[in-house]
């Protein structure tokens, strides 16, 4: 794979890619957001490791910037803040993963290994329709009742990951895993947080709610 390293830490940056290299991969190295956020958007890499506290920009912003961009390369932000809060702004910022500082360099290797395995997410034309619910997943919009509903970058992902399995019910593990894939004893309630928020921009206003509560399993989108 090649890879693309942000970290202002020369020592870290250093055994990161001293260690990504010996595992058989290209890795490039920028120590600032600004340049980290110039490479991605430029670069075919096919994996981001991107720290939170950089100079310039910091990695949320980062993040924020390249998804904004339509540049759907995965990203597993590194940082030393351990925080739920923090956790959660990275991830719904666009990162596909989260390892917190002090890390072991081959628990990095297997998120890596398991971010590769994650099908591409490849921005196409398609356009899913609930009911009056419709969704462009190419230009990332969504309207209902032809009415535009503002979406996070993961509000989006977890609408479309509802739509494309319409009817049937999701649990929590298998949203978490698809939505945000990292381990399940990180910010545990972060699947029921981002429902509230999605039914509550999808649902609130209508007549006939789409997003159901399975009590017990977890959650499914029917008309």
């Amino acid at each position: 794979m090649y890879l693309l390293v942000v970290e202002d830490d020369t020592r870290i940056a250093n055994l990161i890619q001293r260690a990504l290299v010996a595992a058989g991969h290209r890795v490039d190295v920028v120590h600032d957001g600004a340049e980290g956020l110039t490479r991605a958007e430029v670069g075919a890499y096919d994996l981001v490791i991107l720290d939170v506290m950089l100079p310039e920009m910091d990695g949320t912003t980062v993040a924020r910037e390249l998804r904004k961009s339509k540049v759907r390369t995965p990203i597993l932000m590194l940082t030393a803040r351990d925080a739920v809060d923090d956790r959660v702004k990275g991830l719904d910022a666009g990162a596909d993963d989260y390892l917190v500082k002090p890390f072991a360099l081959e628990e990095l290797k297997a998120r890596i290994r398991a971010l590769a395995r994650r099908p591409a997410d490849v921005v196409d034309p398609e356009t899913l329709q609930i009911g009056d619910l419709k969704v462009d997943i190419g230009r990332r919009e969504a309207r209902r009742d032809d009415k535009a509903i503002e979406l996070t970058t993961k509000e989006f992902d977890l609408l479309v990951y509802l739509m494309r399995n319409a009817g049937q019910v999701l649990n929590r593990g298998q949203i978490r895993d698809h939505v945000w894939g990292y381990d399940a004893d990180q910010v545990s309630n972060v699947v029921d947080i981002y429902v509230h928020y999605l039914r509550d921009k999808i649902d609130k206003d209508s007549a006939q709610p789409l997003i159901r509560t399975v009590r017990g399993v977890g959650y499914a989108l029917k008309d």
